[in-house]
């Protein structure tokens, strides 16, 4: 049987980076149990000023564009530079068994052994954005350990995917050559808060198509984005490294360049943060005072049209308010 940990064996094995402490630690804020809850929060408390120091890199894109292979490529050159780097990476949760493949690992297998690297995958759970619940604490735990780089790899789920850039510093987005006719797939609400794109699969027979879509993205990048920083448009292979140190060297130019916007983001994201923990108690307060099967029944009335949604929702607020 393990050694249960207090507050001060987390704290110092994180400090001391003992790397099964770091996973411990975001097993603990991982878990429901309020204990746990509780433990988590004195000890984010407690490592908060030793945050703030990494860059914090959100990847996205549709499922089969190639992150985990981009990931594993990108954070190999970022290593073999003696860089350290730590994958968050969320899984899809499946909405029939709430069951999750967590597979990153064996999706990146020469990084998930490289000493400066650190692979932790996530649920996602019920979380819009493509983001696990507790991704912001598991970040700051990162840091708070001292990697330079924490990447979030995203879940591929369309608009709502926008809920990662309010975590990280510089949200880079991977498409795929040709995908959907160039734009018609991309949801405008995700080109409004990218900070780059990054056109996959550049190599072999493709570099009319591949020229073709970085056009047609920086066109569509010029209009939605007037003032400020205009997101790149870069291509690479994440086979041949084809395009990757130019990435690298597009994201520290940003760090660099941009840290008055990076400061502005982070204060933006601490408030976002607070409110969306807020709304989260919220739901879980109501729902317990209604109960769930008060809740089941007027869904069921909605549905058989017994009575419209605006009724349903007075109905289960003055239950809630005349607990």
């Amino acid at each position: 049987m393990r050694k249960v940990l207090s507050l001060k064996d987390y704290e110092e094995g994180i400090l001391n980076k003992d790397r099964s402490i770091l996973a411990r630690a975001i097993t603990l804020v991982e878990s429901s149990n309020p204990d746990h809850q509780k433990l988590a929060q004195e000890l984010l408390k407690k490592l908060l000023p030793k945050t703030g120091k990494s860059k914090r890199v959100g990847i996205s894109g549709t499922p089969g564009v190639g992150k985990s292979t981009f990931i594993e490529s990108f954070g190999k050159l970022l290593t073999t530079q003696e860089k350290t780097v730590a994958v968050l990476a969320v899984d899809p949760t499946s909405q029939v068994s709430g069951g999750s493949i967590l597979g990153d690992k064996t999706r990146m297998n020469e990084l998930a052994i490289d000493d400066n690297a650190f692979i932790r995958p996530s649920p996602s759970g019920e979380t819009l954005g493509g983001v696990a619940r507790r991704t912001r604490e598991s970040m700051l735990l990162c840091e708070a350990f001292g990697f330079d780089y924490v990447l979030i790899e995203t879940v591929g789920v369309g608009q709502s995917e926008t809920t990662v850039a309010q975590m990280v510093d510089i949200f880079v987005m991977l498409l795929q050559p040709g995908a959907g006719d160039d734009l018609q797939g991309i949801k405008r609400g995700i080109l409004e808060v990218v900070d780059m794109v990054v056109v996959t699969k550049d190599d072999g027979d493709q570099q009319k198509i591949i020229h073709k879509a970085k056009h047609d993205y920086q066109q569509a990048l010029q209009i939605l984005r007037h003032d400020g920083w205009i997101p790149p448009v870069l291509s690479c292979s994440a086979v041949t490294k084809k395009g990757l140190p130019e990435i690298q060297e597009s994201i520290e130019s940003y760090f660099r360049e941009e840290q008055a916007l990076i400061d502005k983001k982070r204060n933006q994201q601490g408030i976002d943060w607070m409110w969306q923990l807020v709304f989260d108690q919220l739901k879980e307060t109501f729902t317990a005072g209604v109960g769930e099967e008060e809740i089941k029944k007027i869904e069921g009335l909605i549905l058989s049209k017994q009575i419209t949604a605006p009724e349903a929702a007075i109905h289960l607020m003055s239950q809630f308010t005349h607990q």
